[in-house]
């Protein structure tokens, strides 16, 4: 079970490749993507959610929903500015914004472990290799000793932010649920409320786009649900940091399929986070 992160890796990396497919589609809009997505997402987990459906009462609690219309909320936010950067930018040119959210999600656990101790664990064995290898994706897009930002990186740094804070505090309120049923119910929010929002008209999409959509629907709800298993039963820090994988499956399928160049400092930051993953491992 341990290896099931790293297959989440993997899924990450492939469905980051394929979305950045799409997206350079000139008719695919970030706004029509964001519903045709979500809608995807939802149909794509339509078979399972009668047999894995858990929803316990306290999830009904005010204050749970409350934490759950936050979920709704960052989710929307981060996925706009997500789609902004994949869409305009160079996947190697944003990916190091990309992987903010772990290092984020690492510090915003270890802040809610002092308020949540049985949620957010303080596992040093765990957090200093996951900080390493955090900084180091942020420190492999230093050019001249200065950050190379620009809109896209700014809006990819900021979606990984929003994204982060989802993903921790949907910890506060995943015990009342199955990882299906939350991300079913999740997606399923999202994709109403940017239909009464954006009004999409879903026949600007080609039968091949939609299938490739459809694909990456399936992709992604393998990726959260692998989450969301691992915050149960290994903590979110842990999972986060076996989730570093992804960074480097996406420069290698970057290098692959899009003909994106590697740099050394893509090189060098991924073998700093294998070892730290290795070191987390081990000790």
């Amino acid at each position: 079970m341990i290896y099931f992160p790293i297959l989440g890796a993997l899924a990450l990396a492939t469905g980051t490749i394929l979305e950045k497919i799409v997206l350079k589609g000139k008719k695919v809009g970030i706004r029509i993507y964001l519903s045709a997505s979500f809608m995807m997402l939802v149909l794509a987990m339509l078979p399972f959610i009668y047999f894995f459906w858990k929803l316990e009462s306290q999830a009904l609690k005010p204050i749970n929903l409350f934490i759950f219309g936050l979920v709704v909320v960052f989710s929307i936010i981060a996925n706009l500015f997500s789609f902004y950067s994949l869409k305009w930018e160079k996947i190697n040119n944003i990916e190091p914004a990309r992987v903010l959210e772990p290092l984020f999600v690492i510090l915003l656990a270890i802040l809610f472990s002092f308020f949540f101790q049985n949620l957010y664990d303080r596992n040093f064995n765990i957090i200093i290799p996951a900080l390493i290898a955090g900084i180091a994706l942020l420190l492999s897009h230093l050019k001249k000793h200065h950050l190379k930002f620009n809109k896209y990186f700014i809006a990819a740094v900021l979606g990984s932010l929003f994204f982060a804070l989802e993903l921790v505090i949907t910890r506060l309120i995943l015990d009342y649920y199955s990882p299906i049923t939350f991300y079913f119910l999740r997606c399923a929010a999202i994709f109403l409320i940017s239909l009464a929002i954006f009004k999409p008209n879903f026949k600007d999409l080609d039968k091949k786009t939609s299938l490739q959509i459809l694909a990456i629907g399936f992709i992604y709800f393998f990726y959260r649900v692998i989450v969301y298993y691992g915050y149960l039963n290994f903590g979110v820090v842990f999972t986060t940091l076996m989730i570093m994988l992804g960074p480097i499956f996406v420069y290698i399928f970057a290098w692959k399929f899009l003909k994106e160049k590697l740099n050394w400092k893509n090189i060098i930051a991924s073998l700093v986070i294998i070892a730290c993953i290795i070191y987390a491992i081990v000790f």
